[in-house]
């Protein structure tokens, strides 16, 4: 085998939907507010007792029933996450387990909110060098757990929920060379930290970063596959922010590609937010099987990794 490709994918989301009319009950601010500014509608809270492995596991049990692999097939499972609450058992571990999976290697990948493209590309790698065949690739987070309600800068823009690949050894590549880095000076931007822990970022310097720094960088990770922008089918950056994620698409110059605007209906879902957009499009079948679609991820610790994939 000389490569990995995307075999199937699957999403999940909790029930629970707050809208911006709700949040308006609970702090300052109301629909237009929230609307002009992120471009956010509703977003979904996980209830207490529903854990982030739960929606990891719910997820990818819909990718593998996709996928038509049976549980003994998968001997690799990465879950990227930053607000899974417990240290030991991993994520992952705790997702094989409610699977059913024998005998997998499992890890969790903690790249804030392009944990999902690290962890992608952490999968193809392993597959190319002869360490696994079947991966099962998860971004999946409860960031309602750690932010402050009543805080509107923040507790406006984040959701629950989790989105997994199932990724296997393919002749043929169909998961494109990753371009990943980080900016460590400013890693204190976007921070998930204390007792109990809290989600605060510096906004505006983000947002600068995103717009000036990201474009020529997504551009790059299109170069390393071959393609130009405008051959894009597909964009699915992570959903921060509509008002980010529109200018940095046009930037890219992806212009003939559908862009997901999953952030609208989800908010921000940090690590699980490229898997969750990229299995709606599929599922909606607003893509094409087989075509490219850049996957690009960013934000916490300044971090960035972005591939061309083969739209399964």
């Amino acid at each position: 085998m000389t490569g990995s490709r995307v075999l199937a994918l699957g999403h999940y989301q909790p029930s629970k939907v707050l809208t911006n009319d709700d949040l308006a009950t609970i702090v300052d601010t109301d629909d237009a507010w929230i609307s002009s500014r992120v471009g956010i509608r509703t977003r979904h809270v996980a209830a207490p007792d529903e854990s982030v492995d739960a929606m990891a596991a719910a997820a990818a049990a819909k990718a593998l029933a996709v996928s038509g692999l049976e549980p003994r097939d998968i001997d690799l499972v990465l879950v990227a996450t930053c607000t899974a609450t417990d240290r030991s058992p991993n994520t992952a571990a705790r997702v094989a387990a409610r699977l059913g999976l024998p005998a997998p290697a499992a890890m969790d990948i903690n790249v804030v909110c392009s944990g999902f493209t690290h962890a992608l590309a952490t999968a193809d790698h392993a597959i190319r060098a002869g360490s696994a065949v079947n991966a099962l690739v998860v971004g999946a987070e409860k960031f309602t757990d750690v932010v402050d309600w009543t805080d509107r800068s923040t507790c406006v823009l984040v959701g629950d929920g989790a989105g997994a690949a199932v990724v296997s050894a393919s002749p043929e590549p169909g998961i494109g060379p990753v371009l990943w880095g980080s900016v460590p000076e400013m890693g204190d931007a976007v921070r998930i930290e204390g007792e109990p822990a809290r989600f605060a970022q510096q906004g505006q310097a983000v947002y600068r970063w995103a717009t000036t720094r990201l474009p020529a960088i997504a551009r790059q990770v299109c170069e390393r596959s071959g393609i130009e922008p405008a051959d894009l089918a597909g964009v699915v950056l992570h959903q921060a922010n509509l008002r980010l994620i529109e200018p940095l698409a046009e930037r890219i110059g992806a212009v003939n590609a559908v862009i997901a605007r999953d952030v609208v209906e989800s908010g921000n879902t940090s690590a699980a937010s490229v898997p969750l957009a990229l299995s709606k499009l599929v599922e909606r079948r607003e893509v094409p099987s087989g075509a490219p679609v850049l996957l690009f991820g960013f934000g916490g610790n300044l971090s960035y990794a972005g591939q061309v994939i083969e739209c399964p």
